[in-house]
């Protein structure tokens, strides 16, 4: 009895030790002067008993490609990234959501961002999906991987400790901005900064699932022009909070009245590339097609049945939106993006030119698909 004592005990001294070093910041150090308030851009949150039936009308009546004049025309601005090869920002005691480890930091003068770390495919999978959407012309978030991220008032593992916190209703101990004399640098993150337009929200709904879009009308070459793109990246992961409808009004007004141009875009594209993540031997043998003649694409062998994503009929319109993309890019564009999402270091943890043009060879295998085999019939 008393040995089993001794050996509970002893496991508790380890956990809570573990957990206090976890907890702890990495290094000592103040945090840098100036202004760390963060400035998040609010919802367009839409209330009252009709907020479902005006977010539903929005959403069929959405854009899916902005035009850049609109973007330019925005209220807010995404400031260029600090030119250094360290980015320093300040911790924030955000609420934790998902499985991925990561956390939000803001940026001297109030950006907001949110930071993945550790070895995660969705790294990669997310920094090439939102360049590649980028380069269709669609709308997307900034993501990009940083060398090294210090981050002040962080934990040495911020996941950890804000998952643990939570659970245990510790959390506001922590403080609003972590620690005070103490900072955590982390190597190889990606840096997420929300494109800037307001979300439009409702009580129940912060995003949008694929099929709400069955019956839309509107702009539907554009539409079946992202639906083939999505299929093109294996984006099997599209749950409603993956996508997000925005307002792109360049005068912003009470979320009482209706947005006037709402934008459907996707907003997490860490599970692609695969299945399931920035897989290099099955992302080439993917289907495009389920049926070719008749242009159908279909979700149903990806992971949980092709998620929110319904069986669809590409218009010709809109396959050609998407060939004429795919021709225009070069090989030197293709390496930039897989060697900007570090593909390679994360397939053989080396900066290896042969799994580049690996990734190259497999996105042209893909294209081709596209591209060839005659017009669709719509």
């Amino acid at each position: 009895m008393r040995g089993h004592v001794i050996s509970a005990a002893a496991a508790l001294i380890v956990i809570v030790a573990l957990s206090a070093y976890l907890a702890a910041a990495q290094h000592r150090g103040d945090a840098p002067t100036g202004d760390y308030t963060p400035r998040r851009l609010p919802a367009w949150h839409l209330t009252g008993r009709d907020a479902e039936q005006r977010r539903s009308a929005m959403l069929l009546r959405a854009a899916v490609r902005p035009d850049p004049a609109d973007i330019a025309a925005l209220p807010w601005r995404l400031a260029p990234l600090p030119d250094m090869p360290t980015i320093t920002c300040r911790f924030l005691n955000d609420l934790p959501t998902g499985t991925t480890a990561k956390f939000n930091c803001v940026l001297d003068g109030g950006a907001v961002l949110k930071v993945k770390y550790g070895r995660n495919p969705e790294i990669q999978g997310e920094v090439a999906g939102t360049r590649l959407l980028r380069l269709f012309g669609f709308a997307a978030d900034d993501v990009q991987i940083v060398p090294r991220l210090r981050c002040y008032g962080c934990p040495r593992e911020p996941f950890v400790a804000l998952v643990a916190s939570t659970w245990t209703s510790t959390r506001q101990f922590l403080g609003p901005s972590g620690f005070d004399r103490g900072y955590t640098d982390f190597d190889w993150v990606a840096i997420e900064r929300k494109f800037p337009a307001p979300a439009i929200e409702t009580d129940l709904n912060e995003g949008w699932a694929w099929w709400e879009l069955t019956s839309a009308s509107a702009h539907r070459a554009d539409l079946d022009a992202l639906r083939l793109l999505a299929v093109f990246l294996a984006h099997w992961d599209n749950k409603a909070e993956n996508q997000r409808l925005v307002c792109m009004d360049a005068a912003l007004g009470e979320p009482s009245r209706d947005c006037l141009e709402p934008l459907a875009m996707i907003q997490d594209l860490g599970a692609t590339f695969g299945p399931t993540k920035v897989n290099l031997g099955r992302w080439p043998t993917l289907p495009i097609w389920s049926d070719r003649t008749r242009c159908m694409v279909t979700m149903r062998a990806l992971p949980w049945g092709g998620g929110t994503f319904p069986d669809a009929a590409i218009t010709e319109a809109g396959r050609r939106q998407v060939a004429d993309s795919l021709r225009r890019i070069t090989d030197l564009q293709l390496r930039d993006l897989f060697r900007a999402a570090r593909f390679p270091e994360f397939q053989s943890a080396t900066d290896d030119a042969r799994d580049l043009r690996a990734w190259v060879a497999a996105f042209h295998e893909r294209a081709r698909q596209i591209i060839e085999g005659g017009s669709c019939p719509q």
